[in-house]
């Protein structure tokens, strides 16, 4: 709308008109009040921002100083888009597995705990030793059948408390130093395209370089990351530039520091920091891809192992009765 010539407070007028989300339209009817009496566009945003995120609300800022908004707008929607589309593939590609994993435990559950238990009666009324598989399945099928409540609660007592330790600073960091340590690749990748996106975004629409790093800092999620680009900004303060402190973090690819460098040497950082973020945002896919390949048939493969224990452990004990003499 603003592209085809209308102003702020008509193109909000409208939204609220076609928005179908109740929460939403009253946002957007808020940001119009508030544009109405007199506070910027930017003002208005950081009114809600639980909606709207400090770096969208610096954009939005940077584009009113240039006069913009149009651009920058097209910009946001741009990296919104990026950003959703990306994280939509993540999930997209965890579903299946998760369902499997979920079905899986499921049905071992029920059989340790309603299929088995029925066999155990019958077995014990026969009186003979049973196979050892067979005993070692009965004596976690008892358990299970027994304790049940006690392995709830002791799980529901663990995801609490993992709940409340991931939430103080020294949790997290511990949290974020193990994920980076096992699973450094993805991590890596994740932060980096996150990172180039973000920044090529907001110098593209004009933010200053040392704000944009702040506002990146903020969609980090790596606590690890997040203090390196603390001492980047730092970096950036004395006048180093933006690749060597990078490079002296030592947690980014030496691509991604490369392609920043030619982005400095050549004066289009943004340019280059967004083809980095198209890289390393096709990498991550391909990553997801094949982590997927490996998950699936390794899943398969533990159910079909804890299946088949379970089989030839009822069907040893079956043929061991078959021995009895009558």
């Amino acid at each position: 709308m603003l592209g085809a010539g209308l102003p702020l407070d008509r193109s909000l007028s409208i939204l609220v008109e076609v928005s179908d989300n109740n929460a939403m339209r009253s946002i957007i009817q808020s940001l119009l009040k508030t544009i109405r009496e007199g506070s910027s566009f930017s003002e208005s945003l950081s009114k809600h921002p639980k909606v709207f995120t400090r770096l969208y609300i610096n954009m939005i800022k940077a584009a009113e100083s240039g006069g913009v908004i149009e651009a920058v707008m097209e910009k946001l929607a741009d990296y919104l888009e990026t950003s959703g589309e990306l994280k939509e593939h993540i999930i997209s590609a965890m579903i299946y597995p998760v369902l499997l994993g979920v079905t899986g435990f499921a049905s071992v559950l029920i059989l340790l705990t309603y299929v088995i238990p029925q066999f155990a009666k019958i077995f014990e009324e026969m009186g003979e030793t049973l196979p050892l598989p067979t005993q070692i399945l009965m004596t976690i099928s008892g358990f299970f059948s027994d304790y049940w409540w006690a392995v709830v609660g002791i799980i529901a007592i663990a995801f609490v408390a993992y709940k409340k330790y991931s939430v103080t600073d020294n949790g997290r960091y511990n949290i974020d130093a193990f994920k980076l340590r096992v699973f450094r690749g993805i991590v890596v990748t994740v932060e980096t395209a996150r990172f180039s996106r973000t920044l090529g975004t907001l110098i593209k629409s004009g933010v200053p370089l040392l704000e944009a790093l702040r506002n990146v800092k903020d969609v980090i999620n790596n606590l690890i990351i997040r203090r390196a680009i603390e001492e980047i900004i730092k970096g950036a303060k004395e006048g180093k530039g933006l690749a060597g402190p990078l490079a002296a973090a030592n947690l980014f690819p030496p691509l991604a520091i490369s392609m920043m460098k030619v982005g400095e040497e050549t004066g289009a950082l943004d340019d280059m920091l967004l083809k980095a973020a198209a890289t390393y945002e096709k990498t991550l896919r391909t990553m997801v891809r094949r982590l997927i390949s490996i998950l699936e048939p390794a899943m398969i493969l533990v159910m079909a192992v804890v299946v088949a224990f379970i089989v030839i452990s009822m069907l040893m004990a079956i043929f061991s009765l078959n021995d009895i003499p009558m």
